[in-house]
């Protein structure tokens, strides 16, 4: 979330300040992949009652995007028009003209259930996007919005999921990844439904389910040999911290791949420390084992130490 005070912060200094230590990290990776959650404009007006209201200068944001190495940004969620059409369309241009791929929002539904195809180290991933968050942003037949479902578990939700991972798979890419801006704030442990969800993602044809909106990780779950990151937390963001979540420590996470198949995920403990990301380290990188380490257990997953990091093995 590069809008409010993060914007406030960063818009007048050198783009890369906001991935504070990690920026020589982010460029040695073959490319991020990560969920947007603001609008990157300066025109729009405020949409009605939304409480809180996310947008960056893209003057600022699209160098510091491109500083990290992006390589795909999803704009399905619950922020991205928040200043209305006109800033969704400034930020699909935006990102457009640096050529960073986009998928979850777009000018007409069809455009926001479209895959992005990356071209990421060789492999070609394409990438799905979409929320159950903001109905009111939802995309229609002509109207802009994000790629909306309500992801209670009917047949339109799966029928609609289906058609779009179909579409993805039909150009034949590598590696397909569905990410999903799902779920409440703050919560640890995803509901029942989402985690059959996720399964059900898998069994559709999905390598990896890229889980966000809770704004505090969740555990990893190894099904069927694919990785689901049911929340990755917050990489970067302005949010004042809630009770004895330590919203403001989560993990970046590295995912290997060999011959179109994950091989290994591993977790890199990080915190957010005056609107920047940096390398996390002592009470608070053991904090963020310990938790990621339960939380994953619960699902049957056992997260090894591997230097200052966390690893899975998925081949099995």
């Amino acid at each position: 979330m590069l809008g409010r005070g993060v914007n406030q912060r960063h818009r007048d200094g050198p783009p890369a300040a906001v991935w504070g230590d990690l920026t020589p990290v982010l460029e040695d990776l073959d490319g991020v992949f990560a969920n947007l959650e603001c609008s990157l404009s300066t025109r729009g007006e405020r949409t009605p009652n939304r409480g809180y209201y996310f947008r960056a200068d893209p003057a600022w944001a699209i160098p510091a995007l491109e500083a990290a190495n992006v390589a795909w940004v999803g704009l399905a969620n619950n922020h991205v028009l928040d200043f209305g059409e006109l800033a969704l369309t400034d930020t699909v241009e935006a990102l457009r003209g640096a050529a960073i791929p986009t998928s979850g929002a777009g000018e007409t539904r069809s455009a926001a259930f479209a895959p992005a195809n990356v071209d990421v180290g060789g492999l070609d991933v394409a990438v799905l996007a979409v929320t159950d968050r903001a109905p009111a942003y939802a995309a229609g037949a002509v109207q802009p919005g994000t790629a909306y479902v309500p992801m209670v578990g009917d047949p339109l939700t799966r029928y609609a999921l289906s058609a779009a991972i179909e579409e993805a798979r039909s150009a034949g890419p590598d590696l397909l990844v569905v990410s999903l801006h799902w779920g409440p704030n703050w919560v640890t442990v995803p509901a029942e439904r989402y985690r059959r969800l996720a399964h059900w993602l898998v069994e559709a044809g999905a390598d990896v389910v890229h889980g966000h909106s809770a704004h505090v990780p969740q555990g990893i779950e190894v099904y069927r040999g694919r990785p689901i990151l049911h929340d990755c937390g917050d990489f970067v963001d302005d949010y004042a911290l809630v009770g004895d979540l330590h919203n403001d420590r989560s993990v970046w996470f590295d995912l290997a791949v060999s011959n179109g198949r994950p091989t290994t995920l591993r977790l890199h403990p990080v915190e957010i420390e005056a609107a920047a990301v940096h390398r996390s380290g002592g009470d608070a990188a053991d904090w963020v084992r310990q938790a990621m380490r339960t939380r994953s257990a619960a699902f049957g997953t056992d997260l090894r130490r591997e230097g200052d990091a966390l690893a899975c093995d998925l081949r099995r």
